[in-house]
């Protein structure tokens, strides 16, 4: 009995160890809705989803959510789209609010808009309408870093050119190159696979199988003395 419990737990520890550790080690945030109206690479998102590299969130009319990073947190307004990234949020359209005070930053085509103190609690909303994007600095200066319009200088980094938004101040640009490149998950739909009840059940039931099988099985062989 002792060798079947050992037998059954090893088991357990095999098929559900290595799914927590892709877990901890790739998830990188939260995202917070009504589970109403927000999407995680085109499903829809539950009311607490694990976030991932790569996934794109969208929330559409009337709905709202809310990014939970260490040390961060992003409120999303309705109709936008954004791919999430652990260190910036790659903006498509539409408007965030974001509280950090790890220098999270947000990159809306050739723009990226940083906090100048990065580990300072900083507070500034993006909003990107038609291509024309709206910086407002709340608490704390943020930069904003715009490659230039020439293709040669794009080439150039050093060409870039900054402006700072003070607290309190609002400053518009264009994107420049366009609406950002949205990459799909290194895995299609990791994040809300992970939390939706179509593979979780079925992995469930994977687990349930194998443990019946080391349960059920009778302790000694079959033989033609005992079958």
């Amino acid at each position: 009995m002792q060798f079947r419990l050992r037998h059954i737990a090893s088991v357990l520890t095999a098929v559900i160890l290595p799914v927590s550790l892709i877990a901890q080690d790739t998830a990188g945030a939260m995202l917070q809705s009504n589970g109403v109206g927000v999407l995680v690479n085109r499903y829809p998102a539950a009311a607490t989803t694990a976030l991932f590299p790569k996934d794109l969130v969208e929330t559409q009319k009337g709905t709202t959510g809310r990014i939970e990073i260490t040390g961060s947190t992003a409120d999303l307004g309705a109709e936008t789209m954004l791919t999430f990234q652990p260190e910036e949020l790659v903006l498509d359209h539409g408007s965030l609010s974001v509280h950090t005070t790890r220098g999270l930053r947000v990159r809306v085509g050739c723009l990226l808009v940083t906090p100048v103190n990065p580990s300072d609690w900083t507070q500034y909303d993006i909003v990107d309408l038609d291509g024309k994007v709206t910086v407002k600095a709340n608490q704390k200066d943020v930069y904003i870093d715009a490659q230039s319009k020439n293709p040669q200088d794009i080439k150039h980094p050093e060409q870039s050119k900054r402006d700072i938004v003070k607290e309190g101040e609002q400053k518009s640009r264009e994107e420049k190159c366009g609406g950002a490149y949205l990459n799909g998950p290194t895995l299609p739909g990791l994040g809300a696979a992970l939390n939706s009840p179509y593979v979780l059940w079925p992995a469930v039931g994977v687990v349930v199988g194998i443990t019946c099988w080391a349960v059920c099985r009778p302790d000694n062989p079959a033989s033609p003395s005992a079958p």
